[in-house]
């Protein structure tokens, strides 16, 4: 694999970002839901900035296409940072944080994803041979999630404190050879913002080779938006295939900031410590998922494997509907985790194969748009009074599991046509 102290650094950097980003997502909506008892302030703020990242989304992929993804990744922590950083000091000098600070941090964090994301996987594919776009794939989903356990675990800690220098992670007790306090919500802000400053430093120490050599478009954003448009209208089944493996990962982003804190409280009636572990088994999930899935379907074929893997997460969101029980909660998000992840690395991989490196961007933006729509929805189904009454929360996953069955239906219909693309592209 060429360019591999580049790639490694990219590794590094995200780790670094990853895990003060990962304590700060899982903190806001514990905070909203315990520390200040406001979760329908956090869900109605949910969907504004999720109806920003619409636009932003779209218009971040053009710009992923257009310039340097080095220079992005630097420019954008550099706002991420202050942003955040300034947040965090404000903290510092008033007895309690405004809503709308903590919400302002939130937002930078989501729209530093619209861009991170997919600016991560086209920098991948533009540095990293073809031969190795599974294998790419899935180390970028191994060092996230194993950048999610240490948050999780993190984030369990910082959250609750010890007890006696004893803290519960996973269902276990461990006991520390010292006495941990509660962290702020803004002493966690200033460690994210420290890292955003780090991984500048890092990304301006990357040198590499391009790999791809397409023609880069120079046009106006709507040209060159229309483009990505135009190729996903010349390519229907790649639309397809896009559209609706996208759908399990819309559910797990909004089960993850609305409703599982929520089933957490209202449900299980647990602490933030069962709270934070629920990453923690999610992220094992996920990477098992990076280090086994591309070699057990590769003899078989990506369509089948997240047809499958979707599969096995209705019957999870079911159990969890009508299960109330902290062992299956648990297993449930490793499940969650293995096929979410599992899901992604497949997709990813057969959209490479089939997207070229100078569109990858502004067709991400068009199937990220309409996963923002889908989310919307959710987002304002969520929080209807039904969903926060009792514990009326849990069939929120009974949602989740007639949406992935009926977004597998279309994967079903046009499966021969997707394996004879993929045949195609190999001949």
């Amino acid at each position: 694999m060429k360019n591999k102290k580049a790639i490694s650094l990219l590794f590094l950097s995200n780790i670094i970002s990853g895990f003060a980003q990962g304590i700060s997502m899982i903190a806001i909506p514990w905070y909203f839901v315990e520390v200040v008892g406001r979760p329908e302030v956090f869900a109605t703020a949910y969907i504004f900035i999720t109806f920003a990242t619409l636009f932003w989304g779209l218009y971040a992929g053009t710009i992923i296409d257009r310039y340097s993804r080095k220079r992005i990744f630097i420019l954008i922590n550099a706002a991420c940072g202050l942003i955040i950083g300034g947040v965090a000091f404000s903290g510092f000098f008033t007895t309690s944080m405004n809503d709308l600070l903590v919400i302002l941090v939130f937002a930078t964090t989501i729209f530093n994803y619209n861009v991170h994301y997919p600016n991560l996987y086209a920098f991948g594919q533009e540095i990293t041979e073809k031969s190795n776009y599974g294998k790419l794939n899935s180390y970028i989903e191994i060092q996230g999630q194993s950048t999610s356990i240490l948050a999780g675990a993190f984030a369990a800690l910082l959250l609750t404190g010890t007890t006696n220098k004893s803290m519960n992670l996973g269902g276990l007790t461990w006991t520390l050879p010292f006495e941990i306090q509660p962290w702020e919500i803004h002493e966690i802000f200033l460690m994210d913002a420290i890292t955003y400053l780090i991984v500048i430093l890092i990304f301006m120490q990357i040198k590499y080779t391009r790999l791809v050599k397409e023609k880069i478009e120079v046009g106006t954003l709507f040209s060159r938006l229309k483009s990505g448009i135009s190729y996903l209208k010349k390519n229907p089944l790649i639309f397809r295939f896009g559209f609706a493996s996208y759908m399990l990962f819309a559910f797990v982003l909004v089960q993850i900031h609305i409703l599982l804190p929520l089933y957490v409280h209202d449900f299980l009636q647990e602490r933030g410590d069962i709270y934070a572990s629920a990453e923690v088994y999610y992220s094992l999930g996920a990477i098992l998922a990076g280090l086994f899935v591309i070699s057990i379907f590769k003899k078989l074929n990506s369509i089948f494997g997240i047809i499958c893997l979707m599969l096995v997460v209705v019957i999870a969101f079911a159990g969890m509907t009508f299960y109330k029980s902290l062992l299956y909660f648990f297993i449930a998000n490793l499940i969650l985790g293995l096929t979410n992840a599992g899901v992604r690395v497949l997709r990813t991989t057969y959209l490479f194969n089939h997207i070229p490196n100078n569109v990858i961007g502004r067709t991400s933006s068009v199937f990220n748009s309409l996963n923002i729509m889908v989310r919307m929805c959710l987002i304002g189904l969520f929080a209807l009074h039904f969903f926060t009454t009792n514990d009326n929360v849990r069939y929120g996953y009974l949602v989740g599991a007639i949406m992935v069955l009926m977004a597998i239906i279309p994967l079903i219909l046009h499966y021969k046509s997707l394996i004879n693309l993929d045949k195609k592209k190999e001949d």
